[in-house]
């Protein structure tokens, strides 16, 4: 049989500092019944303290995964780190994490498609393995988001919190693993979710910073419509693709971006609540942390053969969606190697 990429272990990590709707109550014109009949949120981690970047959440995700898992970080060899909001410019925020944990034989680098960059970065390492080139990848999601949200706009800084999952990728020949995916890009979507100025078209200056123009720009409602739709159809088409239906389907997997997008998803593949991964109550939007964050918060619930349908989207525009048969039983802990 061919080999296939298949999820061996998860590991994550969110800061200890918890941001509640009380207290966004006394930075912006907004109430905690607001926020959460429209969002689904009611509280997100920030990481605080001088210094401290998207590399450090990384990093205790990835520690977090290799404890569970029993791999030594020198016997990784592929780190692929999918961020917004890398620690630097350059170095890769991947090449940060792969130093801070030892993983001395790993290359790495970082990709960056916004909200749906996990669901790419899973993809593409997962390419590594089915080819033979590689054993054992690791593909971490993780963003800073409290460093590019302006706490005065009420429509982004609701969402956005701070978090990292990782996973380890690992050759299968019993046809568990990455399966299928449909993934997609637009550019055209660029004016309406996106972030100003700090790239090379309007490098950092006093005029920007004075204009704030270094945070989230995001007009909801287009955004909105545009996932309700996009990120809804691919899942069902990868799902009707590979004769998957409601009831084969065990876990649909979204990006935790909006409970009502989660909601219309779900409806879409004809999936009820009790088969959908949800934690945006409890972490807000953390990007491209939210996936690996869902699996690591449902792993105990995961069995050796369920078919998990993953889906995003992302500014730019980005999105897709994965088939996923899962490889271990959550329950009797992950896989030791």
């Amino acid at each position: 049989m061919k080999i296939t990429a298949a999820i061996s272990g998860v590991g994550a990590y969110v800061p200890d500092y918890v941001l509640t709707n009380q207290e966004l109550e006394t930075l912006v014109d907004t109430t905690d019944e607001w926020i959460l009949s429209r969002t689904g949120i009611q509280e997100r981690h920030i990481l605080k303290g001088e210094g401290q970047g998207t590399s450090v959440m990384g990093v205790k995700a990835v520690e977090n995964l290799l404890a569970k898992t029993g791999v030594a970080a020198a016997d990784i060899d592929l780190i692929i780190c999918a961020t917004t909001t890398p620690d630097l410019v350059f170095p890769a925020t991947a090449n940060i994490i792969s130093a801070a944990v030892g993983a001395t034989k790993a290359f790495s680098f970082d990709m960056q498609a916004a909200c749906s960059g996990f669901m790419y970065a899973l993809a593409t390492g997962a390419q590594f393995i089915a080819t033979g080139t590689y054993k054992k990848v690791v593909v971490v999601g993780a963003d800073k988001m409290s460093s590019i949200i302006d706490y005065t706009d009420r429509s982004t800084c609701i969402i956005f919190g701070d978090g990292a999952g990782a996973v380890l990728l690992e050759p299968n020949h019993e046809g568990l693993g990455l399966l299928d995916q449909e993934l997609h890009s637009d550019g055209n979507g660029e004016q309406y979710l996106h972030q100003k100025a700090g790239g090379s078209r309007r490098p950092p200056s006093a005029e920007t910073v004075a204009n704030r123009e270094h945070y989230v720009h995001q007009e909801g409602a287009a955004v909105f419509k545009f996932a309700v739709k996009n990120m809804a159809d691919v899942a069902a088409q990868v799902s009707e693709r590979n004769g998957l239906t409601a009831e084969s389907i065990d876990w649909l997997v979204p990006h935790q971006a909006n409970k009502r997008i989660i909601d219309a998803t779900a409806n879409r593949v004809g999936i009820g609540p009790q088969k959908v991964m949800l934690n945006i109550h409890r972490y807000g939007n953390t990007t491209n942390g939210t996936i690996p964050l869902c699996l690591s918060d449902y792993e105990q619930q995961l069995r050796k053969g369920d078919n998990l349908i993953i889906a995003a989207f992302g500014g730019g525009f980005t999105w897709g969606a994965l088939y996923l048969k899962w490889a271990y039983d959550g329950a009797a802990g992950t896989i030791k190697n």
